[in-house]
């Protein structure tokens, strides 16, 4: 067996413990995760394997959002810590024509998970619908924040800001 000094074993130890930060730093950076993520959450079972969550997604791709809300009402239920499903479910109740009542369900995601993207983006063009600019600006604020460079919550709530204020207030009928 080979000596090794401690002076060589520190500067490994700092080689591999910058090269583990830097995937980090990388991976985060390249894959934001959107509501429509179907990665394990905190619950029991994944999102892939909740039929609500997954018969939400399904119908909501498909602008059934009457029919997304009660689906993912259960998978809340059955996961009461899964921000993408509140999301998920405020986002439906919000395009279903309710944005004031989608308002308390996109601040329950929040409440879970603060940093996430999709809610502050659906809870600003929730805003927006109701005529509260000032409150969708705070949410491009928290965006500005989040997003190490730009991200497409952060460009599309602007967006939406931008055609909210040219139409003088008027809520913007975006497709989103």
């Amino acid at each position: 067996m080979r000596n090794v000094s401690p002076a060589s074993i520190a500067s490994a130890t700092r080689a591999a413990s910058g090269i583990a930060l830097a995937v980090l730093v990388v991976g985060g950076a390249a894959a934001p995760v959107r509501a429509a993520d179907t990665g394990p959450s905190s619950g029991a079972t994944t999102r892939a394997e909740d039929p609500g969550y997954v018969g939400g997604q399904k119908a909501i791709k498909a602008g059934k959002y009457a029919e997304a809300i009660p689906l993912l009402e259960g998978a809340v239920e059955r996961d009461k810590q899964n921000a993408d499903a509140l999301n998920l479910l405020a986002y439906a109740t919000r395009k279903n024509g309710d944005p004031a009542k989608s308002v308390p369900i996109y601040e329950r995601a929040l409440a879970i998970d603060p940093k996430h993207k999709d809610a502050h983006e659906y809870l600003g063009e929730a805003y927006l619908a109701m005529g509260n600019l000032p409150k969708a600006k705070e949410h491009l604020a928290r965006l500005d924040s989040l997003c190490f460079i730009t991200c497409s919550q952060y460009r599309d709530l602007k967006k939406a800001v931008q055609e909210y204020e040219t139409k003088a207030g008027r809520p913007a009928t975006s497709g989103r």
